[in-house]
C-alpha cells in the first residue's frame, strides 16, 4: 500500500476506532470523505497548523458537522494540537473532540456546524468578509487579504433551505472564491435520498450561478485537479459534485444508512481494517512515518504564513494607515470616536425607536467602518440603510447588504462574517420574521459572535398588517435563548443607550427590538440608568407603595398610569427595563434598590406575560394573538392601557395588608 493511501487510511481508522470507542457518532462521511480531506488539507488548501487563527488562512468549513471525526482526524494529522488522547475522547466530559465541531472549543475549528445547512450559511458569510476587507485593504502587489473559503456539505445541508437561500445570494453575488464539495453518496438516515428528492442538483446550483464540477471521491488524483480547477477565477461560486460512497470499504455497511449514525461494531470494524491491509490489533494506530507525512503541513504552512508577513511587513512600510486600520478591525476594536457621535433628540418629540435606531446607525457608521449589514429587503422599514457607504455586489464592496427576503440565510451568513473576523455585522428584519432565524442566533450565542439584529415592528403596536404581523410570543422567545441579549428600548435616548451597549459587548449577539410607532422622547438625564438594563426611571412621591414595570412603547402607559395612581394618593415608581439579560447582570445589591422586596409591582408589556412572574405579582400582556386594526384601538381592545393599570393596581393593593 502506497503512502498515499496510509494516509488516507489514518484518517479512516482514527474516525472508526474514535467513534467505536464512543459508542457514538457517524461513521459513514469520514470514511467517504476521507480522500477528499487529504486531497484538500495535503495539496490545496493553504493553511498554518502552527498558528490556526493566521488572518490569511484559507477557511475550512465542515457543514456536515455529524463528519466531525474526519476533521478531528484532519486536525490531528497535519499538527493542529490535538493529542491522540484527544481523539480517545471523543465525544466524552470537556472533551476537543465533541460530538459536534464546536468554534473555540477545538484549535481550527472556524464554526460550530451540525444542524445541517448552516456551515454552508457560515461559509458564504466568510467569503464574503474576505471580498469586503480585499476591497478595502489590498494594493497592488499587496494581496494581505486573499483566501479561498471551502465547505465540505453532505445530501443533507443541500436540502435544507438556510443552504438554498444562501447559496442563491452567493452565486447573485459571484462569490468565486467560495468551494463547497457536496459528500454526493446518496444516502441519508432514512435511507437512499431518493425517498425524498428528485431534483436535478447540479441543474439548480448552475441557475443559482455556480460553476459546477463533477469528479470521483476516490480518485485522489482528480480530486486534486478538480480543486485545481475550482481555485482558478471564474467570477462564480463553484460547487465540487463528489461521487463518494458513504461508509467505504466498510465490507458489509458501505452504501447503506447503517453506516450514518451509529458505530460500525467492533467486528466490521476490523473487517474494514483487513479490508485497507491496516493494522488490527491495535486501536488508534498511525505509524510513524505515515504521521511525519502528514506533519508536513506544518512545515509547508509555515512557508505560506512567512511569505505573507514578508508581504505584511512591507504593506505596513507602503501603507502605515491602512495596515493600523486592518489592525483594529482584525482586532474587535472600535475605537471611541463613535461614542461622541450619538445624536441627541428633543424631549417630548415622537419618534418610533426603529426610525430613531435608523439616525444612530448613520451617525456611528462614519466612525466604525467595519459595521457592515443590511436587511431581508425590508431596509426602508427597518431604518438600516447606510447613506452614502454603496451596496455589496459583484461590482462594488459597499457597506449595505441586501440579503432579499432570506431571513434564515441572513443569520447563517452573519454569523460566517463576525468568525472570519474584520467586521461587526448587522441584520435586519420585522420581529415576527426572527423565528425564521432562530437557528443562526442560537449558534451565534453558543459561539459568542457579537452580531447585531435590529427587529422592527415590535407588537401590536404594528397595527392594521394584522395578527400575521404582529410579533406576540417572539420577545420571550427571544430572551430565553441562553446568551443572547434583548434590548427593546422605551425611545429614542434609550434606543442611544441600547445600540452602546451592543456595539460595546464583543462576546453577545445582541437583539434590538424597536418599535414602528412613534413614542415621545424621555428626559435623557432620566434615562441613563437603561445602561443597567432596569432602572428607576419615575420616583413616586414619597415611599412607594406599588411598582409599575415596562419595556418598549408600553413604558409610556406605565409613565401616565403613574401620574393617574399618584393623583389617588398611591405613591408609584416606574421602572424601565429594556434588557433582562444586562439587568441580571448587576449585582443583588442594585436588584433591590429597584425591585425593593417588600413593594409589589405591576409588568406591562404587548406580549405573552410568561416569565414576567419574576419582577411581578400582576402581569398586564397578550397571551393571544393580535388583529387588524389601528395600533391605538389594538392597544385599548387588548387592556394595554393606563386606566387597566390602575385598575389591576387597586386591586393587588386591596390584597396586600397595609
Amino acid at each position: 500500500m502506497n503512502d498515499e493511501k496510509r494516509c488516507i487510511g489514518a484518517i479512516r481508522c482514527l474516525s472508526m476506532d474514535a467513534i467505536q470507542r464512543a459508542n457514538s457518532g457517524h461513521p459513514g462521511a469520514p470514511l467517504g470523505l476521507a480522500p477528499a480531506g487529504y486531497a484538500l488539507w495535503t495539496k490545496i488548501m493553504r493553511h498554518s497548523p502552527s498558528n490556526p487563527d493566521w488572518v490569511n488562512r484559507d477557511r475550512f468549513i465542515l457543514s456536515c458537522g455529524h463528519a466531525s471525526m474526519l476533521l478531528y482526524s484532519l486536525l490531528f494529522l497535519s499538527g493542529y494540537g490535538l493529542e491522540l488522547d484527544d481523539i480517545r475522547n471523543f465525544r466524552q466530559w470537556e472533551s476537543k473532540t465533541p460530538g459536534h465541531p464546536e468554534h473555540r472549543i477545538t484549535p481550527g475549528v472556524e464554526t460550530s456546524t451540525g444542524p445541517l445547512g448552516q456551515g454552508i450559511g457560515n461559509a458564504v458569510g466568510m467569503a464574503i468578509a474576505e471580498r469586503w476587507l480585499a476591497n478595502r485593504f489590498n494594493r497592488a502587489g499587496h494581496e494581505i487579504i486573499d483566501h479561498l473559503t471551502y465547505a465540505f456539505a453532505g445530501d443533507g445541508d443541500l436540502m435544507e433551505g438556510v443552504a438554498i437561500e444562501s447559496c442563491s445570494l452567493a452565486g447573485h453575488l459571484g462569490l468565486e472564491k467560495l468551494i463547497v464539495l457536496w459528500d454526493n453518496n446518496g444516502i441519508t438516515i432514512e435511507g437512499s435520498t431518493n425517498l425524498a428528492i428528485s431534483e436535478d442538483i447540479l441543474a439548480r446550483f448552475k441557475a443559482q450561478g455556480w460553476r459546477v464540477l463533477e469528479v470521483d471521491g476516490q480518485d485522489v488524483s482528480a480530486l486534486v485537479a478538480t480543486f485545481q480547477t475550482a481555485k482558478t477565477p471564474s467570477g462564480k461560486p463553484t460547487l465540487i459534485a463528489c461521487r463518494t460512497i458513504i461508509g467505504w470499504p466498510s465490507p458489509n455497511k458501505q452504501n447503506t444508512s447503517a453506516a450514518h449514525g451509529a458505530p460500525l461494531g467492533e467486528e466490521e470494524v476490523r473487517a474494514t481494517k483487513i479490508a485497507m491491509g491496516w493494522e488490527t490489533e491495535k486501536d488508534f494506530a498511525v505509524p510513524e512515518d505515515i504521521l511525519a507525512e502528514w506533519r508536513e503541513c506544518i512545515k509547508v504552512g509555515a512557508e505560506f504564513e512567512a511569505a505573507w508577513k514578508a508581504n505584511w511587513e512591507k504593506y505596513c512600510i507602503d501603507y502605515p494607515e491602512l495596515s493600523e486600520e486592518l489592525k483594529t478591525l482584525l482586532d474587535g476594536g472600535l475605537g471611541a470616536s463613535w461614542q461622541t457621535a450619538l445624536p441627541t433628540f428633543n424631549v417630548g418629540e415622537k419618534i418610533a425607536t426603529r426610525e430613531a435606531s435608523g439616525q444612530i446607525l448613520n451617525a456611528v457608521a462614519p466612525h466604525i467602518p467595519q459595521l457592515v449589514g443590511g436587511s431581508a429587503d425590508l431596509a426602508p422599514s427597518n431604518n438600516t440603510f447606510i447613506k452614502g457607504q454603496g451596496t455589496f455586489d459583484k461590482t462594488c464592496a459597499g457597506r449595505n447588504f441586501h440579503f432579499g427576503i432570506r431571513e434564515h440565510a441572513m443569520g447563517a451568513i452573519l454569523n460566517g462574517m463576525s468568525l472570519h473576523g474584520g467586521l461587526r455585522p448587522f441584520g435586519a428584519t420585522f420581529l415576527v420574521f426572527c423565528d425564521y432565524m432562530r437557528p443562526s442566533m442560537r449558534l451565534a450565542a453558543l459561539m459568542k459572535q457579537p452580531v447585531i439584529y435590529v427587529f422592527t415592528h415590535d407588537s401590536i403596536g404594528v397595527g392594521e398588517d394584522g395578527p400575521t404581523h404582529q410579533p406576540i410570543e417572539h420577545l420571550m422567545g427571544l430572551r430565553i435563548i441562553p446568551g443572547l441579549t434583548v434590548i427593546r428600548p422605551a425611545d429614542a435616548t434609550e434606543t442611544n443607550i441600547a445600540w452602546s451597549l451592543a456595539l460595546n459587548d464583543p462576546g453577545r449577539p445582541v437583539a434590538l427590538i424597536l418599535s414602528r410607532q412613534k413614542l415621545p422622547v424621555l428626559d435623557a438625564d432620566k434615562t441613563r440608568g437603561a445602561d443597567k438594563g432596569g432602572y428607576v426611571l419615575e420616583e413616586a412621591s414619597s415611599s412607594p407603595r406599588l411598582i409599575v414595570v415596562a419595556t418598549g412603547s408600553e413604558v409610556h402607559t406605565a409613565i401616565d398610569a403613574r401620574t393617574i395612581l399618584e393623583s389617588e394618593g398611591i405613591p408609584t415608581r416606574v421602572v424601565s427595563l429594556p434588557s433582562w439579560e444586562v439587568f441580571e447582570a448587576q449585582d443583588v445589591a442594585y436588584h433591590q434598590t429597584v425591585f425593593p422586596t417588600d413593594v409589589p409591582a405591576i409588568s406591562i408589556e404587548a406580549g405573552v406575560t410568561a416569565g414576567w412572574g419574576r419582577y411581578a405579582k400582576i402581569n398586564i400582556g397578550i397571551d393571544h394573538f393580535g388583529a387588524s386594526a389601528p395600533a391605538e384601538i389594538l392597544f385599548e381592545k387588548f387592556g394595554i392601557t393606563p386606566s387597566s393599570v390602575v385598575e389591576a393596581a387597586k386591586l393587588l393593593l386591596q390584597a396586600i395588608p397595609q
